[in-house]
């Protein structure tokens, strides 16, 4: 009898296979019509996506507790349903379920059959608290060493420990909203610990909220729009802030190179009822038929900042495109100022922890453009030492590593005269 369920746990090991051996990004697999995925309800669908990322929370614990059961590598398949299994049994999961779920789909394929002896016998090794007294796994070498050097040892320590945390779920809610129960966040987000179905919260089909990582929410917050304001958010998709500028009463023009990824705008502006003038362009080429009040530009980036929600990044990126990123940012950077009107607001912001991507480039910035000038904003609930000296705002993993961390942003407040 085929084990309890062996079909998520089957496509958990093919998005692993997916990211770890072909070195492909997670989004990328689980929208392929013909990935693991494909064939399974969504409530399986979405199992088999929680485990993966589990695993890849934990590879390096993971093998760790491993390797010494495994006198030489196994293939990659049965490598992966090893390592799902461990993990299973260190997050609280029946171990006899998980080993068991390994041993029949090593069992079921031809070329791993003969392996399904091993598997049972390794998992059968395994401790009930595998990773007790293992630190978290590790950052790779090209981003772990230059985030040292910025933020120090322990500081990185302690963004790891995080990263290897199911992050929480955080909302922004509109005034007055119908919201699910949760904790009020010092900057205004809803943070939510047990996350269910997100279109079966309260408020949902009502429009009242959209999820949004915390830190992402204060890039508006530092923006400030006022009702009437003609603003610009440039690299819109997937489209939480344009949500947040037009609920703030914005006239808001959202562009995005991708029409795709700007789908799930759409349907956010329609149930939440709001409304913003949606473009597909490429912002380099763009020209807007007059000038803004204020321009928010989320710049491309190597996305380090958002690892504690997606895992697989350090797997598949080698930080290889930095130089092509960097330049390309500060292109949109110089973009943005064009499109202001003298004396407005931009917002320049990254989701990455890398200063060559947030404090490097306002430096830059301020070098290139000798009329611009850094705006401080009081934040609540933002604390004195995310600042940086020139004005600008940090923000790292282990903020509030207690309530579960948040994404690593750089944001900053400029004006042009």
């Amino acid at each position: 009898m085929a084990a309890e369920g062996l079909a998520a746990r089957t496509a958990a090991v093919g998005l692993l296979g997916a990211v770890l051996g072909e070195g492909r990004l997670m989004a990328q697999v689980v929208a392929d019509p013909q990935g693991p995925l494909a064939a399974l309800p969504p409530q399986e669908r979405a199992r088999a996506q929680r485990l993966a990322l589990a695993v890849l929370r934990h590879v390096e614990p993971a093998d760790r507790v491993l390797d010494p059961h495994l006198r030489k590598a196994p293939p990659r398949l049965v490598r992966d349903a090893l390592r799902l299994a461990v993990v299973e049994i260190a997050m609280g999961g029946a171990a006899h379920g998980a080993v068991n779920a390994a041993v029949e789909k090593v069992r079921r394929g031809k070329r791993t059959a003969p392996f399904a002896g091993l598997v049972n016998a390794v998992l059968r090794k395994i401790p009930d608290a595998p990773f007790a007294g293992l630190p978290p796994q590790k950052l790779p070498r090209w981003l772990r060493q230059p985030l040292v050097h910025a933020y120090g040892r322990e500081a990185v320590t302690a963004m790891e420990a995080v990263q290897a945390l199911s992050p929480p779920l955080d909302l922004t809610l509109r005034d007055g909203a119908e919201a699910p129960e949760g904790t009020l966040l010092p900057t205004g987000s809803l943070r939510l610990e047990e996350k269910g179905q997100v279109s079966a919260l309260a408020g949902y089909e009502a429009g009242g909220w959209w999820v949004q990582d915390a830190a992402a929410a204060l890039a508006v917050r530092l923006l400030a729009p006022v009702a009437g304001e003609r603003v610009l958010d440039l690299c819109a998709a997937p489209g939480g802030k344009t949500l947040q500028l037009a609920a703030a009463g914005a006239d808001v023009t959202a562009l995005d190179m991708s029409g795709p990824r700007l789908a799930r705008l759409h349907e956010n502006l329609s149930r939440c009822g709001l409304q913003a003038q949606v473009v597909v362009a490429d912002a380099l080429v763009w020209e807007p038929e007059a000038k803004f009040d204020a321009v928010l530009l989320d710049a491309p980036c190597s996305a380090t900042g958002t690892i504690r929600r997606h895992p697989d990044l350090p797997f598949v990126k080698d930080g290889s495109d930095l130089p092509d990123l960097i330049a390309l940012q500060a292109q949109m950077l110089d973009r943005a100022l064009a499109m202001v009107k003298p004396g407005g607001r931009v917002v320049f912001c990254t989701c990455s922890l890398l200063p060559e991507e947030g404090e490097g480039q306002l430096a830059a910035a301020l070098v290139r453009h000798p009329g611009l000038r850094v705006e401080r904003v009081a934040l609540p609930g933002v604390k004195e030492g995310w600042w940086t000296e020139d004005g600008g705002l940090r923000l790292r993993p282990d903020y509030w590593a207690e309530a579960g961390g948040m994404d690593g942003f750089f944001m900053v407040r400029l004006r042009l005269y």
